[in-house]
């Protein structure tokens, strides 16, 4: 019997082992980089078209092939506050501009949320003089606290 951390595990062994990019395995998907990266670490569920694409191409047994469409326990880091200094940068950003994102949403908004839920994200590679820079554009659906 395997789990999802099992069936992640695999998939990254597969990746890397087949050298495989994100981006064209999202392109045999047909969903964007992201959400398939995401997919497949574990943090989305596939439909069954999607979910027999990835056991395809990582080669997957038909019980591995049903834990990626489970719904996933999502958040899941190894620990509070992540070591790894990627994501460990990401925690900054909230931890320095949380609050600012927090008023400047409140402002523009009114009281509410940005969704993760209903959210598209888009990473792309800047070319810059002084050294080439990350572009992440986040974009989610604004949920305002309702009164009851």
């Amino acid at each position: 019997m395997s789990s999802r951390l099992e069936v992640t595990e695999k998939i990254i062994t597969s990746k890397v082992t087949q050298g495989l990019k994100w981006t064209d395995i999202a392109k045999k998907v047909g969903r964007s980089k992201e959400w398939v990266t995401a997919a497949c670490l574990g943090q989305m569920t596939c439909n069954e078209k999607q979910a027999s694409v990835l056991a395809d191409i990582f080669k997957l047994t038909e019980e591995e092939k049903k834990w990626l469409m489970v719904v996933p326990y999502r958040g899941s880091l190894p620990t509070i506050i992540p070591t790894d200094p990627t994501i460990y940068r990401f925690y900054e950003l909230v931890s320095v501009y949380g609050t600012t994102f927090k008023e400047l949403i409140h402002e523009e908004f009114g009281d509410g949320i940005m969704s993760a839920i209903d959210f598209k994200m888009d990473l792309k590679r800047e070319n810059d003089p002084n050294g080439d820079r990350v572009n992440i554009v986040m974009s989610g659906k604004f949920l305002p606290y309702k009164e009851f």
